[in-house]
């Protein structure tokens, strides 16, 4: 949450945890999201690379900071056998460097990720905010069945400003696999739309996507979830003051629009992949297939 880092750790610490046998679900991310400092001015939507933050102390100084908020336990012992106190205490900090901000002057007093829930994402869907003082978005839906379908979109120009990109059946079972949808968040930025085009999914995105994404929506369409029912020309609302993704339909139109859902033709009928799609759960539990 310090660094503003991509919307994937989200779904790999979730399986983590699920594998290690932690409770852990993905509203804690939204506590914790609001507590923490945004710190580090990272690409692609801040002014640093990777390499020059750590040059500038990397992570040890971003942990001596939560360490000096109080947002650390710092007795946990971390991968180096040391505790995460002892390495935070060991940090060295680069005179004058501008990439790890003070706490006295944060980015942003948030952290770079919100859950969002709503009639779009009933059981949470998750936006990365690093970067980005509006934050409120509303907009026309374009809705698209696969990532190469928006990305031609895009690419001949019938994306405009105001539109709101929803990309389904990309999620963990509907991919299945759940793609980045890094091709078409890249040339949103290529055609000078990255402020004025939100995009939402059931897929995920890279690290290196910015603008308004909101990824990990659940359910996913194959899965039953609102964001099947959605069609062109509705109206889609992303809040994140108030952790709200909706479509303007009233609750019976978007009953009957789920119940009318054609599912299409399963991308792999036999196979290790058509198995996946069978035991995997949803991106809001991690994914995983245990």
């Amino acid at each position: 949450m310090a660094t503003g880092g991509s919307t994937n750790a989200v779904l790999h610490l979730l399986a983590v945890a699920k594998e290690s046998g932690v409770k852990l679900t993905i509203d804690e991310f939204d506590r914790i999201s609001r507590k923490t400092p945004l710190l580090a001015d990272l690409k692609p939507w801040g002014n640093y690379t990777a390499p020059e933050m750590y040059e500038a102390g990397g992570m040890p100084v971003v942990a001596r900071r939560l360490a000096d908020a109080g947002l650390l336990h710092a007795d946990e012992t971390t991968v180096t056998g040391r505790t995460i106190g002892e390495e935070a205490s060991a940090a060295r900090e680069a005179p004058g460097q501008k990439v790890i901000r003070p706490l006295s002057s944060p980015l942003a007093k948030y952290g770079g990720l919100a859950i969002l829930r709503g009639n779009l994402a009933p059981d949470g869907c998750v936006a990365k905010v690093a970067g980005h003082e509006q934050t409120v978005f509303r907009g026309r839906a374009r809705v698209f069945d696969c990532e190469e379908d928006a990305f031609t979109a895009v690419k001949t120009g019938k994306i405009t400003s105001g539109d709101f990109i929803v990309i389904r059946w990309e999620g963990p079972k509907g991919g299945p696999g759940m793609r980045e949808m890094l091709q078409v968040t890249g040339a949103l930025q290529g055609a000078g739309l990255g402020a004025t085009v939100a995009l939402m999914t059931d897929g995920r995105f890279s690290g290196a996507s910015h603008g308004f994404m909101v990824g990990h929506v659940t359910p996913e369409a194959a899965d039953g979830g609102p964001i099947a029912a959605i069609r062109n020309g509705d109206t889609v609302v992303l809040d994140v003051d108030k952790r709200r993704l909706d479509v303007q339909v009233s609750p019976p139109e978007l009953k009957r629009r789920l119940k009318a859902v054609k599912k299409p033709r399963p991308r792999y009928a036999t196979g290790v992949m058509a198995k996946y799609a069978r035991l995997v759960s949803s991106a809001s539990e991690g994914a995983t297939t245990g």
